[in-house]
């Protein structure tokens, strides 16, 4: 249970920043696109005895810039998003059949297996947490600006395709180190979910992004505590307590205006 909420807090601590940029710039869908090829990813890394980490992390970031290339070349976001996502889904779920002598629990990598893991996997965890933080907390400024307006940045000697890059690397390192906490199907939710929830209470984008890591770590200790007393699945729990939260959000959102 330690290592457990070790592996939660520090995905939490790597998704809150991520997170706000995806809510900001509606990058939903982005999101889910990324995480669900990172199952192929995973495929890929048991059949050449290689670290799921590099071949989920790998196969992320290769979607990820697929997407930042094919957009505007006629193609509509929901429409393209919605193809690959589910292309690259059930793509790694038929390579994961055609396994040989590789015992692979499926249901681990859908809805993760936070409960099993090791010293190994918080030293990836936390090791990924620190690279997205650095690289957000090094282009922060500049993410910002594009977020706000292309031609401000532009102006600001900012590059708009540049910084979609970073939130791409970023993005695609989440995946990969959130694949065992949460699993391919939840991932977008720790991005959204926690960021959603903290908007109502946020006065600063900076502010935001501490109240989602907040957020994010509380689902993360309170799901796996509901997980280990009801004997529920840890990484749905979590994403039922992050939801829970979002909802009392919005609760007083809607008590506040009225």
């Amino acid at each position: 249970m330690v290592r457990a909420s070790l592996a939660g807090v520090g995905v939490a601590l790597a998704a809150a920043p991520l997170g706000c940029f995806v809510v900001w710039r509606r990058m939903a869908y982005f999101g889910d696109a990324t995480a669900h090829a990172s199952l192929l990813g995973v495929a890929l890394a048991l059949s050449f005895s290689m670290s799921i980490f590099i071949g989920a992390l790998v196969v992320a970031l290769l979607m990820a810039l697929m997407v930042n290339t094919l957009l505007g070349r006629g193609y509509a976001m929901d429409t393209l998003l919605g193809v690959l996502a589910h292309s690259a889904l059930a793509i790694g779920l038929v390579a994961a059949s055609f396994l040989t002598g590789v015992r692979i629990d499926l249901m681990a990598y859908l809805l993760g297996d936070i409960i099993a893991v090791g010293k190994t996997d918080l030293v990836v965890i936390w090791g990924g947490a620190a690279l997205v933080l650095a690289l957000i907390w090094w282009r922060w400024s500049a993410l910002l600006m594009v977020t706000v307006s292309e031609d401000l940045a532009y102006a600001g000697g900012s590059d708009p395709r540049r910084e979609q890059l970073v939130l791409t690397i970023g993005l695609a390192l989440v995946v990969a180190v959130a694949i065992k906490v949460v699993g391919v199907l939840l991932i977008a939710a720790m991005l959204i979910i926690p960021a959603a929830a903290a908007r109502t209470f946020a006065s600063t984008p900076e502010r935001m992004a501490l109240i989602a890591a907040g957020v994010g770590a509380v689902s993360a200790l309170g799901g796996l505590q509901i997980a280990l007393v009801a004997d529920t699945p840890a990484g749905p729990t979590i994403i039922c307590v992050a939801s829970g939260l979002f909802a009392l959000s919005a609760l007083a959102r809607t008590v506040r205006i009225a």
